[in-house]
């Protein structure tokens, strides 16, 4: 039985998967696992596109774009959050504005 045609098949399916994996990774706090998931995902196509030739590879890297973009805002975001938490000693909100 010849597994080409279904190595191929995978390697597109997986490059599908990442480019929606890529856009659902930059939503809000619940994109972060699935932009994670998408970089997963390209490394495992990327290892099939050095045997094969990819069709839908702009569709791995736009995904794989989506999900850094996504993955840096986000990480970056929630860096912040928790440094202003930190900062404030977890009072939070408008501390020291109102106090006079």
């Amino acid at each position: 039985m010849n597994n080409l045609p279904a190595a191929k098949i995978q390697m597109m399916e997986g490059s599908v998967r990442c480019l929606v994996f890529g856009l659902l990774g930059l939503l809000p706090v619940i994109g972060v696992p699935f932009a994670l998931a998408a970089l997963w995902t390209s490394g495992q196509v990327r290892m099939l596109e050095k045997s094969f030739w990819n069709p839908a590879k702009p569709h791995r890297i736009c995904g794989c774009i989506g999900a850094a973009t996504g993955t840096v805002f986000w990480f970056a975001i929630i860096a912040l959050i928790i440094y202003h938490s930190a900062s404030h000693g977890g009072q939070g909100g408008m501390h020291g504005y109102g106090d006079e």
